[in-house]
């Protein structure tokens, strides 16, 4: 990806100017106001679906006619001779419009100004949709799709963007319909940003009022109940770039006037704002009736980061909430104010939510204490239920502490009456004008419904009016997103070596992108994303930096080095290395991640410089069985659009034959590859591994670490759904030319080895380094580690040393009804030295069992690593009535050892077989608290918006009235509310 190619800040620019441009004259501003007005009178008086519909419809024809009448003036044409007579009707009809709605449309007069500008839109949801009669339905025109790989396969339509209405939000309302037409302009910005750099992926515009603007072009598919349930307010991107991080305290009513719906309704409140938080923020959450109760005891008196794993957790809790007794807030908001001044947090945006039913206390001794005359801590207050009673308190907790207050009667109330607060924080950036560039956490694709991690890049826009200035008037976010393997591209893994890897990590210690990520787990036969995919810290990862030094330093944007001795783990955890590594780490400047870079000690000091001729490496090329590692990149094509219909293998036949010039190729790699052409050099399994960039094969990277001129023979352990697999036989580089006759004649004498001891009475197998049967004369056995066959043996062979358990452990395991997770039995391709290979052998696996619902945990497990300064060793084990006999003697040259045992003498029921499984690691609930509380070494965000004196909320915008607001009359004679 080109970055330099795509500028947030030239899209934010042209949504601004295209909201400037299209700026409506005094008169539709006005309309605006009233029709808000009176939108907001009808709902309140719980009118009539029919009278909602006919108002917006009616709204709408006026304002059609007004923008028509503001264009007309501005091109000194006169065609609208109406003008005075809609001015009247919309002065007199609209601002009566209780009176006079069912006759507006009446009296409206027949003039064309009302069909010039017929303005429909691409509505992603009803593109393409017929009616009965085969008519395209409104808002449904025909929008031409067409599949498109880079858009994961999904139709596009990358000439047109549509715009996308949450379910929640009315289509042809006029605030969305104005907001659609100004975002039209950035049609060509899109378009042109794809073509300059065709890396990008989806950009975007996300307005304030809802509305989603994407491109390409979808059609967007609604769940099952049929519901477009996607808002683009609630997603980060957006959530960052309108508002500064912010310390959130959530006060909820529990007393016993709560009950039924309104419990509901204010545990719904209470997730729409979990949804609102990011990393970058902190939360707590208290209830409260005549004692204050912290819904998570161990979070008592303090913030936690409201990342997704805390913010799943708290909705856990919430749920389980019920009411009693009396409804007493002043404890509550004592308690708010007392975390809120201690200092931790985001120390950015501080605020308390309060959900009740009503608050009947006086609280001005407690904001005089806490909060007057700064004002610091701002109150947004939501009055849940129909009854109104109590509304005025309410209304005076939030219009005296820089708040917003809105009523919420419904479910259908929560989304838009939670997002009004996000406004409010937004105008001190909005009113500066601070075109911050944020970028995200690590998160799945939900617009493309793809498992690949994305980052995004988003910046606010702002309205440019200078009469509304003041108010701060926040249009929307545009961004564009990121897939973090093409970022990963630019640190290949096929130029660090075998071990070698590069990794992403945020500025709160997360994961971007890391080899050892695992974002996924299997529910029965589909991936899903886990609970915290996108909160795995670099500790977590990267285990062995006990004293954290490599994470602070990153964590702080410092750049520097660090070498570590560490275990690590391959081939599914089965099999561990020890390695020592070597970290290179750096800041990337103007974003808040820091980049890794690990190159293992031992690798890299020798490469193949051939002098193999253009002429055979292209017959090389062409040939039809042979092909080159399809994932490096050996030539640039994204650079020039000639060059792009290219895969890479036609790249560099085109670059070597001289037909494309302009190429621009890696010449080392080349000289390389001409060398060295690859058969198969991926498996399926490399190349389904989307997380990790992993490159080199299994098998090559555990030949690397065996000594020179040694042949290691490894069999792969795969998954229930991958039997077709064959052993490998593979040597470290160094000898590896001059040794493949010895591996034939290694191979024969292995065949004759087995032959001669497959008897009656005695079991032998060839076991591999980490303890898995090479070769067994029972086929089922191939592939099993050795312990789980026999246990007793095993046993032996751990006491005498020849083979060593390593403990290797997994912070992102996911654990079933509080136990380990266990795996299923594997299906595994038996790979027969003995009878040289033997592709027919297929091992059954047994069906996988239905698990209960998995959560995340933390697990330990075994690694088994044989001693390779024991040679053999033998030994008689006591099995109650008869003796096991076992002889075990290493085989040269190889990573393999030769076991033969006694076979007519059962131990099982003495020693039980050895498992690889792994094991949850349980904390106490002291521990457990501890370590969900802890507060890592953090960077924050280098901007802070809070507070700007120009901030001017109206009493409208804030939800107050004159009567509200320093109205300490509200508060005398009132000390509780009943339960």
């Amino acid at each position: 990806m080109n970055i330099s190619l795509f500028s947030p800040q030239r899209l934010a620019e042209s949504a601004e100017d295209a909201d400037l441009y299209h700026e409506f004259n005094k008169t539709l501003q006005v309309c605006h106001s009233v029709c808000g007005n009176v939108r907001s009178q009808i709902y309140q008086s719980n009118a009539t679906m029919s009278i909602r519909k006919l108002f917006y419809s009616t709204t709408i024809e006026i304002m059609k006619c007004v923008t028509i009448m503001h264009m007309f003036d501005y091109h000194k044409n006169t065609q609208c001779h109406e003008k005075k007579l809609v001015s009247d009707i919309y002065t007199a009809n609209l601002l009566n419009f209780q009176s006079h709605l069912m006759n507006l449309n009446a009296t409206l007069p027949p003039t064309s100004c009302f069909f010039l500008l017929q303005f429909d839109y691409y509505n992603s949801m009803l593109v393409n949709t017929m009616d009965d009669d085969g008519n395209f339905i409104e808002l449904g025109g025909e929008f031409p799709l067409e599949e498109n790989e880079h858009f994961n396969n999904i139709p596009v339509n990358t000439m047109q963007s549509d715009v996308q209405v949450p379910t929640n939000v009315y289509n042809k309302d006029p605030y969305i319909l104005n907001g659609i037409y100004m975002s039209e302009a950035l049609n060509d910005v899109f378009a042109n940003n794809f073509k300059k750099d065709p890396t990008l992926t989806w950009q975007y515009f996300g307005s304030s009022s809802g509305f989603f603007r994407i491109y390409p072009g979808i059609k967007w598919t609604p769940d099952s109940n049929g519901v477009a349930a996607f808002d683009c307010r609630n997603r980060n991107w957006y959530i960052q770039a309108a508002t500064s991080p912010k310390d959130i305290i959530i006060v909820v009513d529990i007393s016993g006037s709560m009950k039924g719906l309104k419990m509901t309704i204010a545990k719904h409140t209470i997730n729409t704002i979990l949804d609102t938080l990011g990393e970058n923020d902190f939360v707590n959450v208290i209830a409260y009736t005549d004692y204050v109760r912290y819904v998570e005891p161990c979070f008592q008196g303090t913030l936690v980061q409201a990342d997704l794993d805390n913010r799943e957790h708290f909705k856990v809790l919430v749920d389980d909430l019920h009411v009693k007794g009396e409804g007493k807030v002043a404890k509550a908001m004592k308690e708010s104010f007392k975390i809120l001044n201690e200092g931790q947090g985001s120390l950015c945006n501080q605020a308390i939510m309060l959900i009740t039913d009503g608050a009947m206390e006086d609280f001005k001794d407690v904001f005089e204490e806490f909060n007057w005359p700064d004002r610091r801590v701002r109150l947004f207050t939501y009055l849940i239920g129909r009854e109104m009673t109590f509304a005025d308190n309410t209304k005076w907790i939030a219009c005296n502490n820089k708040g917003y207050y809105t009523h919420i009667s419904t479910l259908a109330d929560v989304q838009e009456n939670v997002m009004e607060y996000l406004h409010v924080l937004s105008r001190p950036m909005v009113i500066n004008h601070n075109h911050d560039i944020i970028w995200t956490e690590a998160y799945m694709d939900s617009v493309a419904q793809s498992l690949l991690l994305m980052t995004s890049v988003a910046m606010p826009v702002f309205s440019k009016k200078k009469e509304t200035l003041s108010h701060g008037i926040l249009l929307g976010v545009v961004g564009s997103d990121i897939p973090l393997l093409e970022v990963m591209k630019l640190a290949p893994r096929y130029r660090l070596g075998p071990h070698g890897y590069a990794f992403l990590i945020t500025n709160n210690g997360y994961i971007l992108a890391h080899p050892d990520l695992r974002p996924l787990y299997k529910d029965g036969k589909k991936l899903k994303p886990k609970p915290n995919y996108n909160s795995v810290d670099l500790a977590e990862v990267e285990w062995e930096d006990i004293d954290e030094t490599l994470r602070t330093a990153m964590v702080k944007g410092e750049t520097g080095t660090l070498s570590l001795n560490v275990r690590a783990s391959v081939d599914k955890a089965k099999r561990p290395m020890f390695l020592t590594n070597d970290y290179f780490y750096t800041t990337i400047n103007d974003t808040p991640f820091s980049f890794g870079m690990v190159l293992t000690r031992g690798h890299g000091q020798l490469m193949f410089m051939g002098t193999v001729s253009v002429e055979e490496g292209l017959h090389d090329l062409t040939s039809p069985d042979l092909s080159i590692a399809a994932e490096w990149t050996y030539c640039e094509t994204d650079i020039d659009p000639h060059h792009r219909k290219y895969s890479q293998l036609q790249a560099v036949i085109r670059y070597l034959q001289g037909k494309e010039p302009d190429l621009e190729c890696d010449e080392v790699l080349l000289q390389q590859t001409l060398i060295i052409i690859f058969t198969n050099f991926l498996t399926p399994a490399d190349k389904d591994n989307l997380f990790t960039m992993d490159h080199f094969p299994l098998w090559y990277r555990l030949a690397m670490e065996n000594p020179a001129g040694r042949f290691l023979y490894y069999m792969p352990v795969e998954d229930n759904d991958n039997k077709d697999k064959t052993g490998t036989v593979g040597l470290p580089c160094d000898p590896w030319l001059s040794s493949i006759p010895s591996l034939v004649t290694h191979l024969f004498m292995l065949h004759l080895m087995c032959g001669l001891l497959f008897l009656q009475d005695v079991n032998c197998f060839l076991v591999d380094s980490n303890g898995f049967i090479i070769v067994s004369k029972e086929r089922s056995e191939v592939g099993r580690f050795f312990g789980e066959v026999d246990g007793s043996v095993m046993t032996a062979l751990i006491t005498s040393g020849m083979f060593k358990q390593v403990s290797l452990y997994d912070y992102q395991g996911m654990c079933r009804s509080g136990h380990s997770h266990s795996s299923g039995a594997r299906p595994l391709l038996s790979f027969n030295v003995c009878g040289l290979w033997h592709s027919d052998y297929i091992v059954d696996a047994h069906k996988a069992k239905k698990v209960d619902a998995l959560q995340p945990c933390d697990t330990e497990y075994p690694g088994f690593v044989y001693d390779s300064s024991i040679r053999e060793t033998n030994s008689l084990i006591k099995c109650g009535r008869c003796q096991k006999m076992f002889v075990v003697q290493a085989v040269p040259e190889s990573n393999l050892v030769l076991m033969v045992v006694q076979a007519d003498c059962d131990c099982s029921r003495q020693y039980s077989s050895i498992t690889l499984e792994p094991k949850e690691v349980k904390y106490n609930a002291s521990v457990k608290c501890n370590r969900m509380k802890s507060q890592k070494v953090r960077r924050r965000p280098n901007s802070c918006h809070a507070y700007h004196p120009k901030v001017n909320l109206t009493l409208q915008e804030t939800g107050c009235t004159e009567s509200t607001v320093n109205n300490d009359n509200l508060l005398k004679g009132r000390t509780s509310l009943s339960g």
